[in-house]
């Protein structure tokens, strides 16, 4: 019994999502204090009546809860960005607070790679968010209800969703054969074709299911992040999604259609990253959050809004995407590119990621929002405040750029004129003699002037996107070259490749150095990839963990040891050991410098318990770690590992521990030189 809600301080319902039961219930209890004959309302206007109260309370109160249970044991979590509001909702108690709130901040992470820096503005999000026509309001809230469950799925499926981490599928020869072809072939075609309208291709890469075969970034791209290559593959996964009931084949089977000679199924030293498990089965026991989505047609009997036939967008259509992109002068976070996914075969799929030709206003106007929110928080404080002191602000320097900025936009524009008549009505104000000047009275205009700059942030990069500038993308023919290329490069491998993805590496290989060993995951937090052997849990395939239900209740250990880390990790603790039945557990986090030395341990920073979720998805928390643990080594590049493991319960703890320190030192020494 599931739902999440974003609603705005007028308890206007913006987005909702409930599965069947909580439709249901929520439902028959609605009916019983209705009159006899009257029919029901719209489920999002019961909705709206219902959380009202709650959205009320949060707005008006200085200091509102985040989380509370009901008498019914249903468990509400609450998180207020900006002018919206996030409810998450579970009451059938599969369903933790960390959960929900983690399901929140990943709605959010996925609305800001959709929409950008109009979430900067409530005002714009909120038009967004519920449009004024019925139809696209009902093909949004469809896309946002599916990129949840492709999410849940894989958060309760996949290894790498579950630590949050990016998988490399293990092959050099083949990764280096896909690397070389798609900088000295795709590439370098797609960049010189005069098909490509204005765009150039910035990154492309190559994912069989979630695991990424080979990437490639051009000399002009910035670094793409751990946090937005995962939120894209969530998109690509939404939009092809893996087959979990694909049969797994046999380990002679992958060595027959390697292509090139016998390949050996059991991983070779040199091991970069790995999958998590690929069953069907749900994580039972109510240990896993799991997103039960309802029935499209039960949906549309039940809600308005799902009466209407939704024409499936046009896949030769890029997606517009918004992501953090690193220049010499700084970070630039929800620039626009656009998001190709191109399937080459079920399972394989090509995505590229391209620039776009106005690109350079985004940039512009992100430099502006951040002058003004400075400017704004000057003057809150007063021109002599701190703030004053650590971000030097020339507001004349800015004049002079803001109005050559408004001109090279041109006055035809309508958003254009109405940034033009804010920003006059700023200088006269500022400026002028009779003006205000530069004191509280200017923080008003402050806000207008950032109100319109998202404006034309979204008129140009979302707006835009539907009209004008659709036809400013790679063409259809220049999409199906760049399909065929790949698919022609890699046809004699395809076959391998999706079982490679089923079966990445096991345990086997490490059995005996490391007997007694049942699982591990490694994960390199600076560069945001994981290693952990393969975890199958369907009932036609057998492992070393034997068949389904022995490998079943390995993964759901395993999926309760990562959630029982994370929450110690927010209290400060490093290292935790820990025995559970047959099982003995042990999780480490550490440090290293570049040459591999370990360097000296440091407390890490408590996180109050509505913190943001640990993780690399919704919000990078080892990114932070990371800037907060390097300000003791200055001018040394800092790394951060994490290693869990499962052993039985028998070996002895000397021994558990000897192999954890061995198991490190062998996992990540030969990686150093393969992957991104």
């Amino acid at each position: 019994m599931k739902c999440l809600l974003i609603a705005s301080e007028s308890a206007e319902v913006l987005f909702h999502w409930s599965d069947l039961e909580y439709r249901q219930n929520i439902q028959e209890k609605y009916g019983v204090s209705q009159e006899e004959g009257e029919g029901l309302p719209a489920f999002e206007d019961i909705l709206s009546t219902l959380f009202a109260p709650i959205i009320i309370s949060c707005s008006t109160l200085e200091d509102s809860y985040t989380s509370f249970t009901t008498e019914n044991n249903q468990i509400y979590v609450l998180h207020q960005f900006d002018e919206c509001l996030y409810i998450a909702v579970n009451g059938d108690g599969k369903e933790k607070e960390d959960d929900l709130r983690r399901k929140i901040y990943v709605l959010k992470k996925m609305i800001e790679v959709m929409f950008g820096m109009v979430t900067l503005s409530g005002n714009l999000l909120r038009k967004e968010l519920r449009p004024q026509e019925t139809e696209q309001r009902a093909r949004l809230w469809k896309y946002l209800q599916s990129l949840l469950e492709t999410y849940s799925l894989l958060r309760e499926n996949d290894q790498s969703f579950l630590v949050e981490a990016v998988e490399r599928l293990i092959h050099p020869q083949l990764c280096e054969l896909c690397i070389e072809f798609l900088e000295r072939r795709l590439v370098q075609q797609l960049n010189s074709s005069v098909e490509r309208a204005g765009e150039e291709v910035l990154h492309a890469f190559v994912l069989v299911h979630t695991k990424l075969l080979a990437f490639y970034s051009s000399r002009n791209a910035s670094v793409l992040t751990t946090s937005d290559l995962l939120a894209l593959i969530v998109m690509a996964q939404n939009m092809y999604p893996s087959n979990l009931d694909l049969d797994d084949t046999s380990p002679e089977d992958v060595e027959s259609t390697s292509g090139s000679g016998p390949e050996s199924f059991y991983t070779p030293e040199p091991s970069p990253s790995s999958r998590g498990s690929s069953g069907s089965e749900k994580a039972g026991q109510g240990e896993f959050p799991v997103f039960e989505f309802v029935d499209p047609e039960v949906q549309m009997a039940e809600d308005s809004l799902h009466t209407l036939e939704i024409s499936p967008p046009d896949p030769s259509s890029p997606r517009r995407v918004f992501l953090e992109v690193s220049q010499k002068d700084g970070l630039y976070p929800m620039m626009p590119h656009s998001m190709y996914c191109l399937s080459l075969w079920p399972g394989i799929t090509l995505v590229l990621l391209t620039k776009i030709p106005t690109s350079a206003v985004a940039m512009s106007v992100y430099k502006y929002l951040e002058d003004f929110d400075k400017l704004e928080k000057r003057l809150h404080e007063g021109l002599g405040g701190p703030t004053s002191a650590r971000s030097p602000l020339n507001i004349y320097d800015i004049r002079t750029k803001m109005d050559k900025f408004i001109k090279a936009l041109g006055p035809s524009e309508l958003q254009s004129a109405y940034l033009q008549n804010v920003w006059t009505e700023f200088k006269n104000r500022a400026f002028s003699k009779g003006g205000s000047g530069f004191n509280k009275e200017l923080i008003p205009c402050c806000k207008n002037m950032k109100t319109q700059l998202c404006g034309i942030y979204r008129r140009y990069f979302l707006t835009g996107s539907e009209s004008a500038d659709a036809a400013q993308h790679l063409s259809a023919g220049l999409q199906e070259r760049a399909q065929a290329m790949v698919q022609e490069k890699l046809m004699d491998w395809k076959d391998f490749l999706l079982v490679k993805s089923k079966r990445n590496i096991t345990m086997v290989s490490y059995l005996e150095d490391f007997p007694g060993l049942v699982h591990f995951i490694c994960v390199d937090r600076s560069t945001g990839q994981m290693i952990a052997p393969s975890l199958s849990i369907t009932e036609r395939t057998t492992s070393e963990l034997g068949k389904g239900p022995v490998a079943n209740y390995i993964k759901n250990k395993v999926w309760a040891l990562v959630r029982t880390t994370r929450r110690y990790l927010q209290k400060g603790y490093s290292t935790v050991t820990l025995r559970d039945g047959d099982f003995y557990f042990c999780y480490f986090l550490w440090f290293e410098n570049e040459s591999g030395y370990k360097l000296q341990p440091l407390d890490i920073p408590v996180q109050p318990d509505d913190s943001p979720p640990v993780g690399m998805l919704a919000y990078d928390y080892y990114k932070r770690l990371l800037r907060y643990y390097s300000k003791n080594h200055k001018g040394e590049t800092v790394k951060c590992y994490e290693l869990l493991t499962v052993h039985l319960g028998v070996i002895p703890t000397e021994i558990i521990l000897q192999q954890c320190r061995q198991l490190a030192s062998k996992l990540w020494e030969p990686s150093r030189n393969l992957l991104l």
